[in-house]
């Protein structure tokens, strides 16, 4: 049989108790220790191996929107080249819109050029027999008075001819004498007949000048140049354009140098300055 234990046998248990309890809380009372999650690294110089096939590759992916961003902004135009484009397009636009415009005025007014004429001319105070001599310079004033016939033909356009014209009158280089149009309006399939006065001061003919003019008269064919410009508006129902220089270039031939001269052959040109 085995032996009975009393308990009073076992030895005393509380002092174990008390410094195990002791130490344990001791060891509970104790901070842990920290550890950072990633090591520091000591400084010193470190030496990256990157092989060569990986040194001029793409960009890996991360950095792949970064590298098409910067490349893209090689592609762009400056803003200078936009400004260009859009004011070439602008212009061009706004040529092809007058040109429409121009079109469709063309086939509504279906304008005409007027027609210009001299009916007759008077010549006073070109006396070529008053020179002594061949040599000599002679002076003249001449007086000239001009009729011209002005004719629109054009159904639905007026003629505002405006002040500040002039009218003259050449024979070679040489002025004769210069004047003005009256100021007038011309309505639609109209013709006015005019006449006008020109004046010249104290010219000069050169002996050879002289020559040739007496020549022509004894020929019975003296050439002379008509130069009109007259500064006109032009009506289309309630609506007037800017003012326009009416351009008319007539070469003239005269029997004579005289009040009573008739014109032998009369040829006139016109044109417009439309600025």
């Amino acid at each position: 049989m085995a032996e009975r234990v009393h308990p009073h046998d076992s030895p005393p248990l509380a002092p174990a108790l008390d410094e195990t309890f002791s130490d344990s809380s001791e060891t509970a009372l104790k901070p842990a220790p920290t550890y950072s999650e990633k090591p520091v690294p000591q400084p010193g110089t470190y030496v990256i191996h990157i092989p060569k096939d990986q040194v001029y590759r793409v960009p890996p992916p991360e950095n792949a929107r970064r590298y098409k961003n910067l490349a893209g902004r090689g592609n762009r135009r400056p803003p200078c080249c936009l400004c260009l484009c859009w004011f070439l397009a602008l212009t061009a636009i706004f040529l092809v819109l007058v040109a429409v415009a121009a079109g469709i005025f063309y086939l509504v007014v279906k304008p005409e050029s007027p027609n210009y004429s001299v009916n007759a001319i008077a010549i006073r105070g070109l006396n070529l027999t008053t020179a002594t001599s061949s040599s000599s310079i002679l002076t003249v004033s001449p007086e000239l008075d001009v009729t011209v016939r002005a004719d629109n033909p054009n159904d639905k356009i007026g003629i505002h001819y405006q002040k500040d014209s002039s009218v003259e009158i050449y024979y070679t280089d040489v002025k004769l004498c210069n004047g003005a149009l009256p100021a007038f309006y011309q309505p639609s399939n109209n013709v006015t007949v005019f006449r006008t006065a020109l004046k010249g001061t104290r010219i000069e003919l050169s002996s050879r000048v002289k020559s040739s003019l007496v020549e022509a008269q004894t020929r019975g064919n003296v050439p002379l140049e008509l130069k009109i410009r007259a500064p006109v508006k032009i009506k289309v129902g309630s609506v007037k354009t800017w003012t326009i220089t009416v351009k008319v270039d007539c070469d003239l031939t005269v029997d004579k140098l005289t009040a009573n001269a008739k014109i032998v052959s009369n040829e006139c040109d016109y044109g417009v300055d439309l600025w």
